[in-house]
């Protein structure tokens, strides 16, 4: 099970929302650079960048910070305001090794099909974000009727193989990861889910490796806060690989 630091851009900071409302915001850096070469030299092979920025579609120039953490020698996952081709081939063109494609899944699924036939399956993550069992989108600010297993389903389809599930309420709230849901959404729709939202400390961790269906999980606050160590986490999980 691979392990996402996760480094969430707003105006040029490392920032930490609760729950994705920009007015519960925590600064935890305002160099985004020297934030990513602590996650590398502590083992991380994969970040999971967001542009807030992106998603609440506000002006910014995250990109480049794309492109100087990309040239660290990490992969990064990199997902927030990509709802046109335009935008996700910029950001592959700053360095980014996969997309997370949340609200452009729900409204133009036929560009999510596009991106797996230009870059692969491997460059590219839908994000089934969830507020009480529906989609969430646009910056978690609109919800869908549909479930994440729907959609889920439907990206299977358009030949997408990794998927982002994140349960909105725990997001930055350390109440601990959705485990179960997590993991059958994994069963129900053959997606190889990562977790998101919520996680509290290293059993957390364990708990979803320990399930044999999630892919990865991405870790926020609880690293920020002193919670775990990503050593802890690298080990709970089971030692980490490139997939």
């Amino acid at each position: 099970m691979i392990v996402y630091p996760a480094i969430d851009l707003r105006g040029g900071k490392v920032v930490r929302l609760k729950e994705g409302d920009p007015n519960r915001q925590t600064v935890f850096s305002d160099d985004p650079l020297a934030t990513a070469q602590t996650w590398l030299e502590q083992g991380a092979t994969w970040i999971h960048v967001v542009n807030l920025d992106g998603a609440f579609e506000s002006a910014n120039n995250n990109g480049r910070i794309l492109e100087l953490v990309a040239k660290l020698k990490v992969k990064v996952q990199f997902g927030g305001g990509l709802r046109q081709l335009s935008d996700l081939v910029l950001a592959m063109e700053q360095g980014a090794s996969r997309l997370v494609l949340g609200t452009v899944a729900v409204q133009n699924p036929a560009i999510v099909a596009q991106a797996v036939e230009r870059w692969g399956a491997e460059a590219v993550c839908v994000a089934l974000d969830s507020r009480n069992g529906k989609i969430a989108t646009h910056g978690w600010r609109e919800t869908t009727e549909l479930t994440p297993v729907e959609l889920g389903k439907k990206m299977v389809m358009l030949g997408v193989k990794h998927a982002l599930y994140t349960d909105v309420r725990r997001d930055g709230g350390l109440q601990g990861a959705n485990v179960e849901s997590t993991a059958q959404l994994a069963r129900d729709t053959g997606l190889r889910v990562v977790a998101s939202g919520g996680v509290q400390g290293v059993d957390d961790v364990s708990q979803l490796a320990a399930t044999g269906m999630v892919a990865g999980v991405v870790i926020g606050t609880a690293l920020y806060e002193g919670r775990l160590t990503l050593q802890e986490a690298l080990k709970a999980a089971g030692g980490q690989n490139a997939g």
